[in-house]
């Protein structure tokens, strides 16, 4: 019986279609929220340096900034420098390839929000 029931297990497993996230190189509606809890909006670009790394730069509030990113599974991540500290964000990829995440920087308290939208 352990049997019949195992190999029932093994067959429904592979049956079921494997969702592979993507991240898609291209532009990006920005809206987030700073550390201090205030809103920013703007625009972030995604580019493909290779199989496994990405470049993104983003334009917020008038302020640029540049980072290396790459997808694990459903988990985009970036490091990034903005003026003169070193950033994290860390999004997770929906369904509908819309990015969200947490973001913080180096030297201070807390935790910003940021959500990508493929134009």
């Amino acid at each position: 019986m352990k049997n019949i029931l195992f190999a029932a297990l093994i067959g429904l497993a592979m049956a079921a279609p494997a969702t592979a996230q993507t991240v898609n190189a291209g532009k990006y509606t920005v809206e987030g929220t700073n550390l201090d809890g205030s809103a920013y909006s703007g625009t972030a670009e995604i580019t493909l340096a290779s199989d496994t790394t990405c470049v993104i730069e983003w334009d917020t509030n008038g302020t640029k900034s540049t980072g290396v990113c790459m997808l694990n599974e459903d988990a985009f991540a970036a490091a990034y420098v903005l003026e003169d500290a070193l950033g994290l964000v860390v999004y997770k990829v929906k369904g509908d390839g819309t990015l969200v995440g947490s973001w913080t920087i180096t030297g201070k308290d807390g935790s910003g929000t940021e959500t990508l939208t493929e134009e």
